[in-house]
């Protein structure tokens, strides 16, 4: 990992003029953009898989994503210390925890 002196910064030339540039003219686009998301979410002929992403397109960019958790189990000792037992209760723990996520 690379190590920046205090006070320096690791990118003194600013973000790429290039990126910049793209963001301003996709930005020109962004009412026509919501305006199709909008057309879409109430297309009673879209599929639905597709009104539902429209949906969530645009109340992503109105109220943001909503924050996600994030469940992490750390264990304190190697994995070849834990017995059969504590290991087959942590996979079970992660296969409830993924099924209640779908």
């Amino acid at each position: 990992m690379a190590r920046f002196q205090k006070g320096r910064s690791g990118n003194p030339g600013g973000r790429p003029k290039i990126v910049g540039d793209v963001q301003e003219l996709a930005r020109q686009y962004t009412a026509e953009a919501v305006e199709t998301l909008a057309a879409i979410m109430r297309d009673k002929e879209a599929p639905a898989a597709a009104r539902a992403l429209a949906s969530n397109s645009i109340l992503d960019r109105a109220y943001g994503r909503p924050p996600q958790t994030v469940n992490a189990n750390v264990a304190s000792r190697a994995v070849r210390e834990m017995s059969d037992a504590e290991l087959l209760a942590i996979a079970a723990s992660e296969a409830d925890a993924s099924a209640t996520e779908h």
